[in-house]
């Protein structure tokens, strides 16, 4: 069996300027790295709260992996449902005003096995077009007749939702979308949902932590109950700067999910300290509101800054703010060429994003200064 014909899939990726590349971290995730030997300003990070390298979550992790060692050993169901993820599951569901959390070892995870565990060949989901990843592969792993919205279009929802006779109907959206930035409408999209009497699904990885008095994300911002909003699915690796997921809701949603979701039930717990170091994570997404604020004053800066340049800023409100530039080959000319400067800002282009829509997603952190958001500004200047 020969491989020249992926060979050659590949070569035709490299010169689309398509080619996916990694780069080896040699540092702590923190506005300053180093990457591939060489140090950077970073901006390209989904720690948006600054706690991936806190010391208190470091210390909470050191002292759970002297005490339980670094395996989870089992899947929850068997031996690896350990006192630190009975405690974060309940500390979680108290943090999104949900009667339970049950937690899962990555956000794809976490979609992949709750679609699938709610919806079969006899049901119908409903997803907007620029949903992540995961949940577009969960829906159409799911079985489910497999409807796309217009984005962030509860109208074009509506339409569709209307037309189905499936015996369930699940609405399943971002709730930060994680390439534009943008926020759902979701009271509108819950209030439609209600009117054609289907279940809601949010992805709120890029939510949780930033938005919301509490951190609590889009549903504490928009003040949904659980009744509107019933399954609520947050990620750990980003704002909380641990690893893992988690879904939100009902009794009788994870009681659900426990008996029915494969990537719950036939996968190995995280280790027992990332939950331990979540706990603490948690309390500061709490009671640090500070790191929130600092994160809409750098953002107003960035904003205001890429304004006067003249930059193509995409409408978002958000830590993440995509710089749009469309051609995919100057996306990555503008990428390395802020990289000889210092900077360190990932090109995002097709099939991430739709054709023609390349861009430089910029992601801002409580940790950054002001004065490197200006040091940013001032490479773009130089560059655009």
């Amino acid at each position: 069996m020969s491989f020249d014909q992926l060979a050659a899939e590949l070569d035709a990726r490299k010169a689309a300027s398509l080619y996916r590349e990694r780069k080896v971290l040699q540092s702590p995730q923190q506005p300053e790295v180093v990457v591939d030997g060489k140090a950077y300003l970073a901006f390209c990070s989904n720690d948006y709260l600054g706690l991936a390298n806190h010391p208190a979550i470091i210390s909470a992790f050191k002292q759970a992996a002297d005490e339980y060692g670094v395996g989870g050993g089992a899947s929850h169901l068997v031996n690896g449902h350990s006192v630190h993820h009975h405690a974060l599951e309940e500390e979680l569901a108290d943090f999104t005003g949900r009667p339970r959390a049950i937690l899962f070892s990555n956000g794809y995870m976490a979609n992949l096995g709750t679609v699938n565990a709610l919806l079969d060949k006899q049901d119908a989901v409903f997803e907007d077009r620029l949903n992540h990843a995961s949940l577009l592969d969960a829906g159409l792993l799911s079985g489910a007749r497999f409807r796309r919205y217009l984005h962030n279009d509860t109208a074009s929802l509506a339409q569709r939702l209307a037309k189905t006779q499936a015996r369930r109907a699940l609405v399943v959206t971002d709730g930060v979308f994680s390439m534009d930035g943008d926020i759902a409408d979701l009271p509108s999209i819950c209030e439609v949902a209600r009117q054609h009497n289907a279940w809601v699904m949010v992805d709120d990885a890029h939510g949780i932590g930033c938005l919301g008095k509490t951190g609590a994300g889009c549903a504490e911002h928009f003040n949904l109950s659980q009744q509107q909003l019933p399954v609520l699915m947050g990620t750990l690796g980003k704002a909380f700067g641990t690893s893992g997921a988690f879904i939100a809701g009902s009794e009788v949603l994870i009681e659900t999910l426990i008996q029915h979701a494969r990537t719950y039930i036939y996968t190995t717990s995280m280790p027992p300290a990332v939950a331990a170091a979540t706990r603490a994570s948690l309390k500061l997404v709490q009671t640090e509101q500070w790191r929130r604020e600092q994160l809409e004053s750098l953002i107003e800066r960035f904003r205001r800054g890429c304004a006067q340049l003249g930059l193509d800023l995409m409408d978002s409100p958000t830590p993440i703010q995509p710089i749009m530039i469309g051609d995919a080959d100057k996306a990555m000319s503008m990428s390395d060429a802020l990289r000889e400067k210092g900077m360190f800002i990932t090109a995002i282009r097709p099939p991430t994003v739709p054709g023609g829509s390349a861009r430089l997603r910029v992601t801002l952190s409580a940790s950054h200064t002001e004065a490197q958001v200006d040091r940013l500004l001032d490479a773009l200047d130089q560059v655009k």
